[in-house]
């Protein structure tokens, strides 16, 4: 590939979803994952553990200059509206009074990531010298129930959280292991939701002003 013939240094934007529906709460780079490989979700899992697989055969055999970062969720101003994450969903759901769709019981678990906070662990990874995955995200758990009560206090909003059948394969949690990125990177996240989110819910509120 390209990287290979210039020498340059290759990063590997992998994923959390390479863990699927985890049987370890939280998940270590060690823990290989629980996928359902024919299930709807597993093309993209799939998709992703092949890439980590291929870039670290790279690395072994042609020595290339490796990195691979495990993005868990990650927020911020500049999300697209529409591309169906649930922070988008509840912020523009609530702004404009809808009811909050929650699949399944609301008690799945996920963490949320700032996206300074993200792009702090990356550089760090790339001016690194390590070549083994990291996870960068954001350890504090909680469910998507509280994050959507979380939304509606934040927007002061009026709207009502609504539940709808849970999606095939939908992970019961999610929280990244950050020791390695600790250790390795003197990373962890600086930006506590509260501050991420009025962030968020500024620009998406000047974003459904501005298209009135």
């Amino acid at each position: 590939g390209l990287a290979k013939e210039q020498g340059a240094r290759f990063l590997l934007a992998s994923t959390s979803e390479v863990y699927g529906d985890p049987l370890v709460n939280p998940q270590p780079e060690s823990y290989w994952g629980n996928v359902n490989p024919i299930g709807p979700r597993g093309v993209y899992d799939e998709a992703k553990r092949y890439a980590e697989a291929i870039t670290m055969a790279y690395h072994r055999y042609h020595n290339m200059d490796t990195r691979i970062v495990r993005i868990f969720n990650t927020y911020g101003p500049r999300m697209r509206a529409g591309d169906g994450r649930v922070v988008p969903n509840f912020i523009n759901q609530a702004l404009r009074g809808e009811d909050i769709t929650v699949y399944g019981d609301g008690k799945q678990t996920r963490s949320f990531c700032y996206v300074s906070d993200l792009v702090d662990g990356i550089y760090r990874l790339m001016m690194s010298d390590y070549a083994e995955p990291v996870n960068i995200g954001n350890p504090d758990e909680m469910s998507v129930l509280e994050f959507a009560e979380r939304v509606i206090e934040i927007t002061g909003s009026d709207s009502r959280v609504v539940f709808e059948e849970l999606p095939v394969d939908d992970p019961k949690v999610r929280r990244p292991d950050i020791s390695r990125a600790k250790d390795v990177l003197g990373w962890e996240p600086v930006v506590g939701l509260g501050e991420g989110l009025r962030e968020t819910v500024g620009y998406f509120r000047k974003c459904q002003m501005n298209s009135a």
